[in-house]
């Protein structure tokens, strides 16, 4: 597949130099499986805001891998706490203990409960099962909520347009048709309801079957949606009144990227379990499921493990992440920044609206043409993503600068512009 188009931006992307790692020969992707379309661009090195390509060519990153490099792309801290710890101890198994998970598990604790940074004693009032995904976390949430119900108590209800993962039971716990139905029949015991309709979760509750309700606090891959006020809490009420569990997938959202350390904490809402992944190692592979300890306790040793779940490597890179998240203050700096990106885009061509909460944005195009926008951003160098064929995302770093957001807003002013003076003829490419 050919590349983007080989644009130079007027505004040039400023940035810390890093070398570019010349690629000589064209790499065979033949060996790997097709689970993803042919790469336009080979990205080799990064720094902040920053990735750079094959050629050496910058971009500007606004899309942090989904919302998983939140503090930028090699982060000093934890690039060196990564660094330190393989050349310590990279991995041990489960059956023993390692010190770094514990630390980890008390600051989650600390966070998903109160999000109060700080110190805090050794003692939680949560408790933590580390993971490898996003994924793999729901999974562990979706067993605890089973294991917790006991028998004939063993349903899960999502909404439609959500996203919870690509395993069997969390594509099943999916509210996407197109995603699921390739690999029908999918695991039984999970079922969808339209997002932000507490009718309609009330009446899927009255079954006595539900052991669960797992709900994204916004929904991300399915547009950047973000529901009613009240809805999360109206939820948690008939949860209640059912003898349900909450599950908040906070994976894209948590984390300070709404301008909250969770979505959830907007309403003021009890979680029973949360889970977390994308943002807690920045860019290390490293999931999490929190659950109240009376929740959590229904888990018996052998009930659930991950051979690399909470690995030292791992471990060193959340502990560095949320010690620089706390530091950095990451939930106001994200919400101060993302009013700031808000206000900029509700300005340009085509736009008919900016929905979402921090630095979780999707602009809304008065046309379909959000494919075509992505396109010719990433050739003017910058990086963004459609969600929906009307709906870009934008996703940068908590730590992007005001110049950063300003160069974006610019990029995609001029795209934005060239793709309404094309007109009809505009098309993905």
């Amino acid at each position: 597949m050919s590349g983007p188009a080989r644009e130079e931006p007027e505004v040039g992307l400023r940035g810390p130099a890093v070398s570019a790692v010349h690629v000589t020969a064209r790499l065979n992707r033949s060996v790997l499986m097709h689970t993803y379309v042919d790469p336009q661009v080979t990205f080799v090195a990064g720094e902040g805001s920053v990735l750079v390509d094959e050629t050496g060519r910058r971009y500007l990153d606004f899309i942090s891998g989904l919302a998983v490099t939140s503090l930028g792309h090699c982060h000093p801290d934890v690039a060196d706490a990564i660094c330190r710890q393989a050349q310590t101890l990279v991995h041990v198994s489960n059956l023993y203990g390692n010190t770094l998970g514990l630390e980890v598990g008390v600051a989650l604790d600390r966070l998903v409960r109160t999000g109060a940074t700080g110190t805090t004693s050794a003692t939680a009032e949560g408790r933590v099962f580390f993971c490898n995904s996003g994924a793999e976390a729901n999974e562990c949430a979706f067993k605890l909520a089973r294991r917790w119900a006991g028998p004939g108590r063993f349903e899960v209800v999502s909404a439609s347009g959500s996203f919870h993962g690509r395993t069997l039971a969390t594509l099943a716990a999916t509210g996407q048709p197109s995603k699921q139905a390739p690999f029908a029949p999918l695991p039984a015991g999970f079922s969808q309801v339209p997002y932000d309709d507490l009718e309609a979760m009330g009446a899927a509750l009255e079954s006595g079957r539900v052991a669960a309700v797992v709900l994204e606090p916004i929904q991300g891959e399915g547009g950047v949606i973000v529901p009613s006020p009240g809805y999360l809490a109206g939820v948690r009420v008939l949860c209640d009144m059912h003898g349900a569990l909450l599950i908040v997938d906070e994976i894209q959202t948590g984390l300070g990227r709404t301008g909250e350390w969770f979505g959830f904490h907007a309403g003021q809402v009890r979680a029973d379990i949360v889970t977390v992944a994308k943002a807690l190692g920045n860019g290390m592979p490293v999931g999490a499921c929190w659950a109240r300890r009376e929740v959590a306790d229904a888990f018996r040793p052998g009930d659930h493990g991950s051979t690399f779940g909470g690995q030292p490597l791992a471990m060193a890179a959340a502990r560095a992440t949320l010690e620089v998240m706390e530091r950095e203050e990451v939930p106001s700096r994200s919400a101060r920044a993302g009013e700031r990106l808000r206000r900029a885009l509700g300005d340009l061509a085509l736009v008919a609206g900016v929905r979402g909460a921090g630095l979780l944005l999707a602009v809304e195009l008065d046309h379909p043409v959000a494919p075509a926008v992505v396109q010719r951003a990433m050739g003017r160098g910058l990086l963004v993503n459609a969600v929906r064929p009307e709906a870009v995302r934008l996703a940068p770093s908590l730590l992007v600068s005001d110049a950063e957001i300003d160069q974006a807003v610019g990029i995609l002013g001029e795209v934005l512009a060239a793709v309404d003076a094309a007109g009809s003829q505009e098309v993905p490419r």
